[in-house]
């Protein structure tokens, strides 16, 4: 068995160093004998290495395999990892994903902090790497504000939704038990035609399958006859569906433009978010110093944003994906950050250096704040990926977290989507002492309209109209259980409200309905998690709305705590795990964010997560091998 000359010694040396400029150093001179003595047990000595206490070493080792085979060109590369993943994950995402992934591992350098990323995110291996140190540069005219209190008048509603994902494919009476990460689709067999299926989907949608249009219809319906007099929407982004085999401009942009045409028609003022999904390919945003690949989605969103934020803010969209803009009726301002532009998913960002600060948001948002903190405007901060979730980048999460603290008197709170469920980040001013007393700021993070993850739900906030503190907050849910749900439709209803739910546990009590929700009294609420079980249970089924059920104690308990206490995603308290499962992650709410998801990383990850799938790579690239030389 003959492997390509320009493989082999990647193969061949596991063991290899790195030299002082990054790079592996391998033996030369091996003789042909050699060469077959370690192409015959490249992929034991590997595979022995990352089971064992070398993981990160064997990571690399494979990393240069694949960097080479990179090197031979996208349309070798992509077509290696199709023959690697097995038939139910699409080779269409790779075919999307491959050559930006191709063009990063020709540009890393093998043992630098990019590789190590690479290994984290890829395969579960390695370490998060250190953060490089950057003090955020900021004005030094500090005007040391202090967070207003309640003006104690009658609450505004806001209300926030997000990760719709329509699926404009779906098709009431097909398959919604195909075996494929999203079913409910235009039939690919005969066995998923409407009539034919043993599990017919429903009209308003299935747990297996994305939203039906039927259903995103019915929460603006909702929205509009439960909250006649919202102050205004915020959507943290993710309107595309899951099928991201299957993207293209054409496709994405009609959905995206759709979308927001039904919120235009059915709300009032919406301030919208770049989900990760909303790029072709998916989570793909290309920072703009490496170049302009991602200025049509940024026009697009620009262009569907302008009705509510103006031309001048649109004009940044369209610039960076992210605006600021004011609100018209009262004294706030809204910031909505391009997160898809610090998300471990984006390939764009593994550079051979990794970017500090990606096409300069991090400086432009603190050049937002402190005119914000100057003119006295309060301000909020809307997102799609939360800062703190496990797939933020370290460093620029880091650097986010000092701008926060920098500007928290004058930061209201933050809102963000992405992992589905129902939840909360508490971001404090001294992260290694997290107390009731340096809790700063609350990010409240969205349920998602998708069924995949739970009931569909939106949220509705009481907010002080002067101080624009959030008061309560109240989540709405459609229960599919509901034998009318199919029929009838979705009937929309509070499942919950944080100050009824939490407010009488924490010590001191908060029944005032004046008061602020406080990150101090969020952070109460997770100490009652730590102390009641009961508590912290139904906590766990509120993140699906009442779906799934997860039994979560001891270090499951104190992890989850842990990731609340987390708007820092350093002190989100996430080890990488060799390997993970795809579909595993697509259907367990409990475990893990639905919006992360590449199948690239399943692809790589399954080399590593089972024993012999290194011997399948070795025979495709001796097959490739016999291709290129005969």
């Amino acid at each position: 068995m003959r492997l390509p000359t320009t493989l082999l010694p990647c193969l061949g040396v596991i063991t290899a160093v790195i030299g002082t400029d990054g790079q592996a150093v391998v033996p030369q001179g091996l003789n042909e004998n050699q060469k077959t003595l370690y192409t015959n047990d490249w992929a034991d000595r590997i595979w022995k290495q990352i089971q064992g206490v070398s993981s990160c070493s064997g990571c690399q080792g494979l990393l240069l395999t694949f960097k080479s085979l990179a090197n031979l060109g996208d349309r070798y590369f992509v077509n290696t990892l199709q023959d690697v993943e097995d038939a139910d994950v699409c080779d269409g995402t790779i075919e999307l994903q491959g050559p930006i992934i191709a063009e990063a591992l020709r540009n890393v350098a093998i043992g630098s902090k990019t590789s190590q990323h690479f290994c984290v995110t890829f395969l579960g291996l390695c370490n998060y790497p250190a953060i490089d140190e950057w003090e955020v540069p900021v004005p030094p005219d500090h005007l040391h504000r202090k967070r207003p209190v309640s003006s104690g008048r009658d609450p505004i509603k806001v209300v926030h939704y997000s990760d719709i994902h329509v699926d404009q494919l779906y098709t009431e009476g097909s398959n919604s038990e195909c075996g494929k990460p999203i079913c409910c689709r235009r039939p690919s067999t005969e066995d998923d035609e409407p009539g034919s299926a043993v599990s017919p989907a429903g009209p308003y949608g299935e747990h297996t399958c994305d939203s039906p249009a039927s259903l995103e219809h019915s929460m603006y319906e909702a929205i509009k006859k439960l909250v006649p007099d919202a102050a205004f929407t915020i959507f943290t982004g993710d309107i595309i569906d899951h099928s991201i085999w299957n993207t293209s401009w054409d496709y994405n942009e009609h959905q995206i433009i759709r979308s927001y045409e039904h919120m235009d028609r059915h709300l009032g003022i919406v301030y919208g978010t770049a989900g990760n999904h909303e790029s072709h390919p998916t989570n793909a945003y290309q920072p703009s110093s490496v170049g302009d690949a991602s200025s049509w989605i940024y026009d697009l969103l620009a262009g569907t944003w302008s009705r509510w934020i103006g031309h001048e803010s649109a004009s940044t969209a369209a610039r960076i994906g992210a605006y600021s803009t004011k609100y018209p009726h009262g004294n706030l301002r809204v910031i909505s950050l391009n997160t898809n532009l610090f998300y471990r998913g984006n390939f764009w960002l593994f550079q051979r250096k990794m970017l500090r600060d990606p096409s300069g948001q991090i400086d432009w948002l603190v050049e937002e704040l402190h005119a914000a903190e100057k003119a006295g405007e309060r301000v909020y901060i809307i997102g799609h990926m939360p800062l703190g979730d496990r797939n933020a980048f370290h460093d620029q999460s880091n650097y986010l977290n000092q701008v926060v603290n920098r500007y928290s008197a004058t930061i209201a709170a933050m809102f963000f989507g992405h992992t589905h469920r129902d939840h909360f980040q508490i971001t404090y001013s001294d992260a290694p002492g997290k107390t009731f007393d340096n809790a700063l700021i609350t990010s409240y993070v969205g349920p998602s309209l998708t069924p995949m993850s739970g009931m569909p739900s939106f949220r509705v906030y009481d907010v002080d109209p002067v101080t624009f503190a959030v008061l309560d907050a109240t989540t709405y849910s459609a229960n599919m259980t509901s034998p009318t749900y199919q029929t009838q439709g979705p009937v929309w209803e509070k499942y919950y409200s944080a100050k009824e739910a939490y407010g009488l546990l924490t010590n001191p009590p908060l029944i005032d309905d004046t008061a602020e929700l406080t990150a101090s009294f969020w952070h109460n609420v997770t100490e009652v998690f730590e102390k009641n079980q009961t508590t912290f249970d139904e906590y766990m089924l509120r993140l699906s709305r009442g779906w799934v059920q997860p039994e979560c104690t001891g270090e499951c308990r104190s992890s989850q705590i842990c990731m609340l206490r987390a708007a820092r995603s350093q002190d989100g308290c996430d080890v990488p795990t060799l390997g993970f499962s795809y579909h595993t992650r697509m259907q367990n709410v409990a475990e893990r964010d639905e919006c992360g998801i590449s199948v690239l990383q399943a692809t790589f990850s399954a080399l590593v997560a089972k024993e012999g799938a290194l011997k399948i790579l070795q025979e495709i690239l001796a097959d490739l091998d016999v291709k290129l030389h005969g």
